[in-house]
């Protein structure tokens, strides 16, 4: 038997299954295995939900530094979940570990700590770093709050025109805060021409999206007919 077994199982729906199999190869000292039922007991997948399963299996997967067994239990830290204290210090480490084995989630997470000084020293550049390791690797959030970074010169060298080209990356796959920022790009003139038809078009899409700033402003623009960045 074969993880792809089990991971075929898991992606065709049968849960009963996919833990049967990875149970056994979890038992032999599978990490990938351990993970990956690990998450099945985390989310009740096919059987009772077991946070305290899941924490144990993710730190044994976490001692042969298995990455996503890293980066879930990051995730544990960071919630308090799992029976496990809320720890940003332990999150951030662990997040870390997960980002430094290509785990392009953990690169956002520790990117975010490390931009608001959770469980870390504070350090816009190395946050910047973590961004952009994210979003070379196709990260819509990553793009997002980089192209936050270059607007505001946070850490880096202020550059609107790269700035607008990361909100466009972010905004081209329908992320909320993409469409809101590009569109005040385009509202300002920012790194691109000034477009008020573009920047209401995309407010609009942020807006049909749930982004709670781009609701107000779709408001006002009912109310007084401008648009109001």
């Amino acid at each position: 038997m074969n993880i792809q077994e089990a991971h075929n199982a898991y992606n065709s729906g049968n849960y009963e299954k996919a833990r049967e199999l990875y149970t056994q190869l979890a038992e032999a000292g599978d990490k990938v295995a351990q993970t990956s039922l690990g998450y099945i007991y985390q989310n009740g997948l096919g059987c009772e939900k077991d946070e305290q399963k899941a924490l144990e299996l993710y730190q044994k997967a976490a001692e042969q530094k298995e990455p996503f067994a890293l980066y879930n239990l990051g995730i544990l830290y960071a919630n308090g979940l799992g029976g496990v204290e809320h720890d940003q210090f332990k999150a951030h480490e662990y997040f870390l570990e997960a980002a430094v084995r290509e785990v392009v989630p953990a690169m956002y997470e520790v990117a975010l700590m490390l931009e608001r000084g959770l469980g870390c020293v504070a350090n816009a550049s190395e946050a910047a770093f973590w961004y952009e390791e994210g979003a070379k690797r196709g990260d819509a959030k990553c793009f997002n709050n980089l192209g936050v970074l270059y607007k505001d010169g946070t850490g880096v060298i202020q550059d609107n025109q790269r700035a607008f080209i990361c909100f466009q990356r972010a905004a081209d796959v329908g992320l909320p805060e993409g469409l809101y920022n590009l569109g005040l790009m385009y509202d300002q003139g920012l790194g691109c021409e000034e477009d008020h038809d573009k920047a209401l078009e995309l407010a609009r899409k942020a807006a049909y999206k749930g982004h709670e700033k781009a609701k107000k402003i779709i408001r006002a623009l009912q109310e007084d007919g401008k648009i109001v960045f």
